[in-house]
């Protein structure tokens, strides 16, 4: 890694009353020092002048220096806190590289921190999750995050599964010994609770995605089933064309809304059915290739017409875990004929009962939600803890089956270098690249 000093504009760019220059490095304080002309003391606060080098005063502010190792990235760091402007920034950032800096790339400050192991990989994401944060509830479960709670999960995780597999392989060089270690063992038990520790941590972070990401939520039904007349309830407005004629909606369309907090990326599909007509089958293509992919899909269904052959195969290709059933238009049933569905009745003409869905779609990431146990999450962490779990339930079947250690110690070995890959123990130099890289300059 290199050893430059880095310096950068660690606050938004344009006019306002502060305005941070921050450096990185072994010239940092060299650098600090001559623009100020004066020496400076660590955890102190200092009022200084900054000169340009014609020993003209470009401005004048605050001065911090934290020394190495106690600063956020390791090393010597020092800002320089005068006025908000694009120019004075400008000005003092351009003299700070002249005395030696070069400028920060994204994310530099907190891959160096990384590197000089003041962060792992989940609390340097967590910076960029905070900074982004959509939400209250994304807010704090990022700061859970940053103080390490999800990276403790990870570490007691990954301690146990390390803790079986010596345990397994040690068992192994005794092969020949009179005694059987692992029939005599409590192997199922142990490795079963690791699983639950896996599937808890996964449920945890897949919430942790949808506050950061935001939870992809497709509308599917059969044309005229009310999908883009609940798509622009929930977005407030007339996002898309709502007609009596079947098949208006040919494409799909995409809003993005909040509810109850949670960011929520609303997809209307065309209506699904069979169809000869070209333009129409590509949209109804499209649909599915977005239900497929959608975090919940809400199936609705008219309930002025009931449910249909056609409604009956929708539902068959659908995954019940995912699926929210829906029945609409519930204004035009009479008190009685309501009492006929045991699913849930809405209307967008009325609203009733949506409410009631929000409420279900949102009860586990609302910011109502006072149990504060969620961390914030990335993609990349929720495949990690996936593959973690297929590799330890394949390890547990193996066992179950044939006794043997030998077999299954591969599986927890693969699945221990999925979890690493979490806090960056074990992550490729173009993984991190990638994701340093998506943070901003400051940072």
């Amino acid at each position: 890694m290199s050893l430059d000093t880095i310096a950068a504009v660690a606050t938004p760019p344009g006019v306002g009353g502060i305005g941070i220059i921050r450096l990185s490095g072994s010239k940092a304080l060299a650098i600090a020092e001559s623009i100020t002309q004066s020496s400076l003391q660590f955890s102190k606060t200092q009022f200084r002048n900054f000169f340009d080098g014609d020993n003209q005063i470009i401005d004048h502010g605050m001065v911090l220096y934290f020394k190495s190792p106690h600063s956020f990235t390791g090393e010597d760091v020092v800002e320089l806190q005068g006025h908000g402007g694009v120019v004075l920034q400008d000005m003092l950032l351009s003299r700070v590289c002249e005395l030696g800096a070069r400028l920060a790339h994204a994310g530099e400050y907190s891959e160096r921190a990384f590197f000089n192991d003041k962060l792992d990989l989940t609390q340097a994401e967590a910076i960029a999750d905070l900074i982004e944060s959509g939400s209250q509830a994304a807010a704090r479960a990022a700061m859970r995050s940053l103080q390490g709670e999800f990276s403790k999960h990870i570490h007691i995780l990954v301690d146990s599964i390390i803790n079986l597999r010596v345990f397994v392989e040690a068992a192994l060089d005794f092969a020949e010994e009179e005694i059987d270690f692992l029939a005599e063992s409590d192997i199922q038990r142990q490795i079963q609770q690791i699983i639950d520790s896996n599937q808890y941590i996964l449920t945890e972070a897949e919430k942790g995605r949808v506050l950061n990401e935001g939870m992809t939520m497709a509308i599917a039904g059969r044309p005229n089933a009310g999908k883009s007349s609940l798509l622009n309830y929930l977005a407030g407005y007339d996002a898309a064309i709502v007609t009596d004629i079947e098949g208006t909606t040919r494409d799909v369309i995409r809003e993005h809304i909040a509810l109850k907090g949670v960011p929520v990326k609303v997809i209307d599909t065309a209506g699904l059915r069979d169809s000869i007509d070209p333009i129409e089958q590509e949209g109804i293509k499209r649909a599915w290739h977005e239900i497929e992919k959608a975090d919940v899909v809400l199936l609705l269904i008219d309930a002025s017409k009931g449910l249909s052959d056609e409604d009956e195969k929708i539902q068959q290709r659908l995954s019940e875990a995912h699926v929210l059933q829906l029945f609409t238009k519930a204004d035009k049933l009479k008190s009685e004929q309501k009492k006929l569905f045991s699913g849930s009745l809405i209307s967008t003409k009325t609203g009733e009962g949506i409410d009631d869905v929000i409420d279900i779609l949102t009860k586990n990431y609302a910011d109502y939600n006072q149990q504060q146990t969620t961390f914030i999450a990335r993609k990349r962490h929720v495949e990690a803890l996936k593959s973690s779990l297929r590799n330890l339930i394949n390890a547990k079947s193996i066992f179950d089956q044939t006794q043997s250690g030998e077999l299954m110690a591969e599986d927890l070995r693969i699945a221990q270098k999925s979890l690493n890959q979490i806090t960056g123990e074990f992550t490729t130099e173009d993984l991190l690249g990638k994701i340093f890289s998506s943070f901003c300059v400051g940072k």
